[in-house]
């Protein structure tokens, strides 16, 4: 029952961080912590991120999508935050949302580089891209479970953005690290200005030696 509370509050305090910094708006977005190896707790579908109470979080069973149909019912990205705790059993949380400069990455030709400052090395090390599916499809779900296996931040074609962590702070800076990096990126384009990215060699030395926390296993 601890476990569920300190859960809930996780989830509800990040959902009204991201509303204060603007890293969701409206009910955009979707947030979700495991419980236990086959339970995730999520945000129900419709909830506004920046007023989350208890009775707006469902448990989900990971494997089956089941949940206790009593309660409100859960966020329809059920697959896509399923799909990521069984690709990656690190994974403790999942953030979806549509912050305005990365989802402007998702809708446009712009090319996001993590390797562009020290905390989008460390944050966002891996990006990749997921093609456009429909919202709360399998089909999503198993693209975007396909691509958690090489990346930890997936831009959603047209969508938004999804990144993991295992925990809750790391989840949610990696969140706003990916919002400034696009937010660079766009910017440095549109200025006509060229970005220095650092080489691969570079960034590898970095995170092999940034002391902050164990590597990521990819």
């Amino acid at each position: 029952m601890r476990t569920i509370r300190k859960s809930e509050q996780d989830i509800m305090d990040v959902g009204q961080y991201m509303m204060n910094f603007r890293l969701a708006w409206g009910n955009s977005g979707n947030i979700s912590k495991r419980i236990n190896e086959d339970t995730m707790l999520i945000t129900g579908s419709g909830t506004y991120m920046g007023h989350l109470e208890e009775s707006d979080l469902v448990e989900v069973t990971i494997s089956s999508g089941q949940f206790n149909s009593n309660k409100k019912r859960p966020s329809k990205e059920i697959p896509m935050h399923a799909a990521i705790y069984q690709a990656r059993p690190d994974a403790g949380f999942v953030i979806h949302a549509s912050p305005f400069w990365t989802t402007l990455a998702a809708c446009t030709d712009l090319q996001i580089e993590s390797k562009f400052f020290i905390e989008s090395m460390y944050y966002a090390e891996r990006i990749a891209y997921v093609d456009y599916y429909h919202p709360g499809s399998k089909a999503l779900g198993a693209a975007v479970g396909a691509k958690a296996n090489e990346a930890n931040v997936l831009i959603l074609k047209n969508h938004g953005v999804i990144v993991f962590d295992s925990t809750m702070q790391e989840a949610r800076m990696c969140l706003e690290t990916i919002e400034m990096t696009c937010k660079m990126a766009a910017l440095s384009k549109m200025s006509g200005l060229n970005p220095a990215i650092l080489n691969a060699d570079t960034a590898s030395d970095f995170l092999q030696h940034a002391g902050y926390k164990p590597r990521r296993l990819w």
